[in-house]
Formats: C-alpha cells, structure tokens, sequence
C-alpha cells in the first residue's frame, strides 16, 4: 500500500483487506462517509451470518455421518448376518433382579441290599413259602418240581461235614430248606439266617468242600445225597448264606461230566439269589412310597 499525494485516488473495497480506506488526506474538513461504513458493516455481517448457517448444515451433516459409521463399525462380523439385533440395555445399578431359589436335588434311592442285611431293617415275613413259592420252579424251557420243604431254629441239626460248626460259630438263627426235582435229579437248597451281613460272610468263608446242607426227601422225591458224591455249592447275600447239595435220586455219584446235575445246582443257586434280593426290593420299594 502506498501513502502519495497525486496520482489517482484509491478504491476502498471492504473485502480486501489492503484497500485503504477513504480518508480525506487533505484539510477541507469533509467528515467520514458514515452511510459506507454503515453499509460495510452491514455486509459483513451478513456474509458471518451465512457462514456460520452453511457451517452448522455442514457440522450435521459430519456427525451423521460419524454416528452411522460408528454403528456399523460397532455391529462387527457378527452383527452383519442379524441385522435385526439391536444393543441390549444395561441394567441400572440397583435395580431389582430375578429372585433365587437354593437348589435342590432328589433324594437318593433307597438300596434294596439295606433291608436284607440286618435283622433290624428286614421285617418282612420270611418262612419256607415266601423264599420257595409255589409247586414248581420253571426257568426258561426248564421245569423243577417243587417237593418237601424244612424249616429248622437248630441250624447244626439241617447241616453236615463242616458245615454245622461255620453256622453255630456265627450265631445262625435259622435255616429253611427246599427240594427240587427233575428226571431223576434232585437239588436240596438251604438258606440259613444270620443276624447280619458280617455273620453271614464269615460263615461262608469258614466253608469248605466238605460242608453241606443235609438232603431233604419225601412227598415224593426219593432219597439222596445220603452217601457218595454229590455237587455242592455256598454263598451269602445281605444276612442270608445258602447252600445246595444236589445229585441223583438212584443213589449214582456225580462226576465232572454229569452236566445235567451241576445246570440244576446252577439253576437253583440264581433262583434263591434272586428271591433274597427281591426281599430288599419289595423293602425298599415300600419304605420309599412312606
């Protein structure tokens, strides 16, 4: 910008910066064109008032644009395949929540093998009847005859070889005997009571080859097992021991290949197992509707 005196006077333009404006340089005492600086004044701020306006349209339209990237950034991999999921909403700290209940559990089942293993607990009616019903015994094809049937408090007095000695040390309370038969063969099983399960495993472990429950004949069966050999067998379950001595009728010793009379042994060794067990279920069944 020059300051001369002469020469063309200067244009004053309010939006350049480095006109000058126009002063009177000389002394004729004109005052200010107050009307152009009015109106100078007057553009000015019209032109802010549009900046501003074309600005905040632009600042919206910047921050919609953010938001919508922001959502889709916040979607990720997983949000691209729901597009209809929406953010959950936080839960404000304390507000009510779901109430809780302590867990509970079903009690366990009762063990049939409880109730037969104590006189305590076993109180069902026990007799020749109830562990041997019936008048025959069928397994499968298989069908035994049922004949005479014992029952004894004096467990020495049913037992032979060393058998009375395991009962009487083991405080036996009672044996129950019953005889089966089929062509021929005939099996004598014995279940001898114990007041515990203890007892009852103690006085077969004290068994031996040459301990046997003594046979039982008549109604009938003819007899058995009275001299020669004969096939026996022992266990015990709960309180209960039982034996069987089984052989032929004809008085003939049983050898290792008389298959014919070790299937029947076999046979009615399960069926008395199963009918001490089912002592416990039948027990245990009615202990647990109470």
């Amino acid at each position: 910008m020059s300051f001369g005196q002469g020469g063309p006077q200067s244009q004053w333009d309010p939006w350049k910066p480095q006109s000058q404006q126009p002063w009177n340089s000389g002394g004729g005492g004109q005052s200010p064109d107050w009307a152009a600086l009015a109106e100078a004044s007057e553009a000015r701020n019209k032109r802010r008032r549009l900046l501003l306006v074309g600005g905040g349209a632009l600042a919206t339209v910047a921050i919609g644009a953010a938001v919508a990237v922001a959502v889709v950034s916040a979607g990720g991999d997983d949000q691209a395949n729901n597009p209809a999921s929406l953010p959950s909403a936080a839960i404000p700290s304390g507000s009510a929540s779901a109430p809780s209940f302590a867990p509970t559990s079903a009690p366990p089942p009762l063990d049939p093998k409880d109730f037969i293993s104590s006189a305590k607990k076993d109180k069902a009616p026990l007799s020749p009847e109830t562990l041997f019903p019936g008048t025959q015994l069928t397994l499968g094809e298989t069908v035994y005859k049922k004949g005479p049937t014992a029952d004894t408090r004096n467990c020495a007095s049913a037992a032979g070889g060393t058998l009375p000695k395991a009962l009487t040390g083991n405080d036996c309370t009672r044996l129950i005997r019953a005889t089966y038969s089929k062509d021929g063969i005939a099996v004598t099983v014995g279940v001898a009571v114990f007041d515990t399960e203890a007892q009852a495993a103690k006085a077969r472990s004290q068994t031996n080859k040459r301990s046997f429950v003594k046979s039982l004949s008549g109604g009938g069966v003819k007899p058995f097992c009275e001299s020669g050999f004969c096939r026996t067998t022992g266990n015990s379950y709960g309180r209960y021991a039982y034996f069987t001595n089984a052989g032929f009728t004809s008085g003939k010793d049983v050898t290792p290949g008389d298959t014919a009379v070790f299937k029947a042994g076999n046979d009615l060794v399960q069926f008395t197992f199963d009918r001490i067990r089912l002592r416990g279920e039948a027990q245990a069944s009615a202990a647990a509707e109470q």
